[in-house]
């Protein structure tokens, strides 16, 4: 099959991915990004990679999935884990980045390749083969009627967190900690029980923003909104994002019976999100409800909290492990409108989309990463039949188990994360002209 140059439809994360996987490799590339000419509701920035739920990548060690999959797309020199690493913040244990210069460095390196053309422009219909689609879970207009006529979608609605001004918090009222003394990143505002009840109850009757289509059983489920979880029961919050687990107050010496924790948001450290209080109250309750958070009293916001509809293949009997489109071996998909869900699943997505076209287009086999891997299971998830298709986070349920028992779950997933990068590390030098 001769070689020639692949449109890439879609500047986010996916996108980007799989642009530099390919450019990487020698190959042309059309990169087409409907930004700055449209942008969606969600979308505020008109450089690539906009991160528009959070700025944390979530974990980065090797005892959670989410780190492992870090690591293994670093050994597969990913651009966007790399921008990541060099623009990272304090987060704990987590991987989270200055939101803006993230994607202004992820900008700048596709815009700067030789061999990636950007055009800016909303696509109407699907370009021509080769191609790879990666306009996002908010893809709309012909393109999305034409995905929809080849495959058939389902949707979920996700929602963001609020960001407030690091200036506006009353640092008198907060402590500044991460759970389990590793590290003092985030800022903690603690609640009693008293303060608890009467900010669950304001916040459950609180008045919410009307979204079209609208239905609770459509939320997806790692990503709820704060109202939604409080609904669940009076102490859901307090089991849930405002668990107070492994934080002590230094001033009492005692663990709060809740706790909102604050993440840094910029390298300048003067933005703030709201820890796992994605939301889709109206803009003025936000600010009355939120300013019943001790220290948030008189916060100013940079940014609401939102919620939109993300729209996501039918993968299953559509795609094959390696997102490519089943009968077509020139037509990939990447990132949320696979079925993953998350920012690092997504650049995962794009990585695997981005090497394996460059693989067909060059006539080799497809490079089939394990089941062991992250990598491997996400394609694997997304591909395997399942009557109730869900976006999914990576997770240690998704790799198979380990053959000889290993006692403990820390030491259970550290296991896991080994055998998956060792597998790895097997299958690069059989595959040179992949991970070149």
């Amino acid at each position: 099959m001769p070689e020639t140059g692949v449109t890439v439809v879609g500047g986010g994360l996916a996108g980007c991915e799989a642009a530099w996987q390919l450019a990487s490799r020698g190959i042309q590339v059309r990169l087409v990004d409907m930004k700055p000419v449209h942008f969606t509701p969600a979308h505020r920035s008109s450089d690539f990679a906009e991160l528009v739920c959070s700025n944390s990548l979530r974990g980065d060690r090797l005892e959670n999935a989410p780190g492992l999959l870090k690591e293994e797309l670093r050994r597969l020199h990913s651009l966007l884990i790399s921008a990541a690493d060099e623009t990272r913040v304090p987060a704990g244990g987590a991987l989270a980045v200055d939101r803006e210069g993230f994607s202004a460095l992820v900008t700048q390196r596709i815009r700067n390749h030789k061999l990636i053309r950007v055009e800016c422009g909303q696509l109407d219909a699907l370009p021509e083969e080769p191609f790879i689609i990666a306009t996002g879970p908010l893809t709309e207009g012909g393109l999305a009627e034409e995905i929809e006529k080849l495959s058939g979608t389902l949707h979920f609605y996700d929602a963001a967190a609020p960001v407030i001004i690091a200036d506006s918090i009353d640092h008198n009222k907060v402590f500044r900690a991460s759970r389990h003394g590793r590290g003092d990143d985030y800022l903690n505002c603690p609640m009693n029980e008293e303060e608890y009840s009467r900010f669950i109850d304001e916040l459950t009757n609180a008045q919410c923003a009307p979204v079209k289509g609208f239905e609770e059983n459509l939320l997806f489920e790692g990503c709820l909104p704060i109202e939604s979880i409080a609904r669940r029961g009076y102490l859901a919050a307090a089991f849930g994002p405002m668990k107070p687990v492994g934080l002590r107050d230094p001033r009492t010496g005692r663990e709060p019976f809740a706790v909102v924790q604050l993440r840094q948001d910029d390298a300048a450290g003067t933005l703030y999100n709201l820890v796992g209080f994605q939301t889709r109250l109206k803009f003025p309750e936000q600010k009355r409800v939120f300013g019943l958070i001790p220290g948030c009293e008189n916060a100013v916001f940079a940014r609401y909290g939102m919620m939109h509809r993300n729209t996501f293949l039918n993968s299953p009997g559509f795609l094959d492990r390696q997102y490519g489109m089943i009968g077509y071996p020139l037509r990939f998909f990447a990132g949320q409108i696979t079925g993953v869900e998350g920012y690092v699943e997504s650049i995962a997505s794009g990585l695997t989309a981005g090497v394996t076209m460059a693989a067909r287009l060059r006539s080799h086999e497809d490079p089939l990463f394990p089941d062991t891997t992250a990598i491997g299971a996400l394609g694997r998830y997304i591909s395997t039949d399942n009557r109730n298709f869900q976006p999914m986070n990576v997770n240690f349920g998704l790799l198979p188990p380990l053959q000889a028992k290993v006692s403990g779950k820390q030491q259970r997933y550290l296991r896991l994360a080994q055998r998956a990068l060792e597998d790895l590390d097997g299958m690069k030098p059989a595959l040179p002209e992949a991970f070149a």
